[in-house]
């Protein structure tokens, strides 16, 4: 259905509906994903994000460049909030047809004199444009319209300028004469005395299209009630944005880190995805022929019951426990994902039943209750071919640790964390040493692994750092452990080896590991005491 029949049948519609400010092409394609059935392209707004006044400030040719890039990212119709007309009855006649080659589905026009200021602002100061002068803007824009469907609304600003409601009768009536498609009819008083008072004296003329931003407390049943056609979110989005973004700003600047708030803002792969890459990349499978990009895999251990949690883990593994409403697993899935690893494998073992997460791919470890880590990953070597992730699955780690991980050079890497002053003492871990040590320093000199133990933790400078679990090989270094890890399947204790044995494999035949150094923000969830900690990490 075209854009502007969408919009016309918004308004003709007997039922209410909703439409949700924006101010470009990314908070467009938001509003049309949350659901909404049409797009407001709020003046305010866009004057707003272009850093200047509502007031006529940015020109007309400035707005339309906007909804051009609003209107290309959506598929849902586009009412454009046009100020005054932008001039007299010839301006109005060029702004339909420029809109109309943009696939904009209609323009709202207010009867105030241009330019114009918001009508929150000193609103009973503000001169209105003469009754004929306007109706005549009107019936030009619709007898030089090409799409009959294209709408025009012809907006009412008599109760914002103080002139009463039988001021806001004649306008209405007049410009519906002329052709209008529906009255906006605007009041600034926070209650919707004002706008129910004309809908009793309308008596359903032409559709009414009403804006709550003042009387914001009224329930939306009261304006069903009151055979209102559309109702339009002014201007939420772009007033969420500010206070998000200065919150961000804010923290980062006293921070001087971006630790605090990599959680609590959306991943570039989400705006990876608003943009429309995935588009992009099929079209370039199409008509680029170039080397297939290289795409990293996800391998998860998760095989384990978890016995030391007790009877939260009689039903399900431990890598499954419900973690603040997800399972713990799944928290890393979502990590991978945001990072764009699609290639996904969960190593199962105890309740593997458990694990119903859809595009993953599954290997077995029947024999994980007498079996270690090298076991489970044995079973999904033939995913280590390319750049791999390998990741024990209890752990919890911040963003910012993966995406440190991937963007690490080195045939194997690892991370580990230096804040050992938690960990002591007697705690239990895979505890290491390394050919430096942490610092707060700036220095490109690399650490590498010289050893690595699990034993418990005496003193805090026992070692230098403690393995997460967490592990990246490239190309050369899932070839690298691929290659061992059928070598020792030969051994006799194989079953029995873990993570560490392999790693110390590999130092003692001069593999080079490299160590990324954290300083917390990550926690394995081994027993009671771990998942206590848990509520105070997220």
């Amino acid at each position: 259905m075209k854009k502007t029949t969408q919009l016309k049948n918004l308004l003709i519609n007997p039922e209410l509906e909703f439409i949700m400010e924006a101010h470009n092409g990314l908070s467009a394609k938001i509003a049309e994903e949350a659901g909404f059935k049409g797009i407001w392209g709020s003046g305010l707004s866009i004057s707003a994000s272009l850093g200047v006044r509502d007031n006529n400030e940015a020109s007309w040719t400035q707005v339309l460049e906007v909804v051009e890039f609003m209107s290309d990212a959506t598929t849902v119709p586009i009412l454009l909030d046009g100020d005054t007309g932008y001039g007299n009855f010839n301006n109005m006649r060029r702004l339909v047809k420029k809109l109309e080659q943009r696939n904009i589905a209609g323009v709202c026009i207010e009867d105030k004199l241009f330019p114009k200021t918001n009508s929150f602002i000193r609103g009973e100061k503000q001169p209105l444009a003469e009754i004929d002068e306007f109706a005549g803007k009107i019936k030009a824009g619709k007898d030089n319209q090409t799409d009959e469907d294209f709408c025009i609304v012809a907006r009412v600003e008599a109760l914002i300028a103080g002139w009463g409601l039988s001021e806001a009768i004649k306008r209405a009536e007049a410009y519906r004469l002329a052709g209008a498609d529906a009255i906006l009819m605007h009041s600034k008083i926070s209650k919707p005395d004002e706008i129910l008072a004309f809908m009793k004296e309308w008596g359903n003329r032409c559709p009414v299209v009403i804006v709550p931003t003042k009387y914001y407390a009224t329930p939306t049943q009261v304006f069903r009630n009151a055979g209102v056609s559309l109702v339009i979110w002014a201007n939420h989005q772009l007033r969420s944005a500010i206070t998000a973004m200065r919150e961000t700003v804010q923290k980062i600047y006293h921070t001087q880190s971006l630790i605090e708030v990599e959680d609590k803002v959306a991943p570039l792969s989400e705006v990876f995805r608003l943009q429309n890459d995935d588009e992009l990349q099929q079209a370039e499978n199409l008509y680029l022929k170039t080397n297939e990009l290289k795409k990293t895999a996800g391998i998860i251990l998760a095989a384990s019951r978890g016995i030391e949690l007790g009877g939260l883990t009689e039903n399900i593994p431990k890598a499954m426990l419900n973690i603040n409403g997800k399972p713990l697993v799944a928290k890393m899935i979502d990590l991978f994902h945001e990072r764009g690893i699609k290639d996904i494998s969960i190593v199962r073992g105890y309740k593997k039943e458990a694990f119903t997460f859809p595009n993953v791919s599954y290997f077995d470890n029947d024999d994980y209750a007498s079996t270690g880590e090298l076991v489970s990953l044995y079973k999904a070597k033939e995913k280590l071919n390319n750049d791999c992730i390998i990741t024990y699955g209890d752990i919890l780690y911040r963003k910012f640790v993966l995406a440190s991980l991937l963007d690490e050079e080195g045939e194997i890497v690892i991370v580990a964390d230096a804040n050992l002053e938690r960990r002591c003492c007697g705690n239990n871990g895979d505890f290491i040493s390394c050919t430096k040590q942490y610092s707060k320093n700036f220095s490109e000199e690399p650490v590498f692994l010289k050893d690595i133990q699990f034993k418990k933790l005496d003193k805090a400078d026992q070692f230098d750092g403690e393995w997460i679990g967490l592990l990246k090989t490239n190309q050369k270094g899932s070839k690298i452990l691929k290659n061992e890890l059928e070598e020792i399947s030969k051994r006799e204790n194989f079953e029995k080896m873990k993570m560490p044995d392999l790693l110390n494999i590999l130092i003692e035949k001069e593999v080079p590991v490299k160590v990324i150094y954290i300083d917390g923000h990550w926690l394995d969830v081994d027993n009671l005491h771990d998942l206590g900690n848990v509520t105070a990490y997220q």
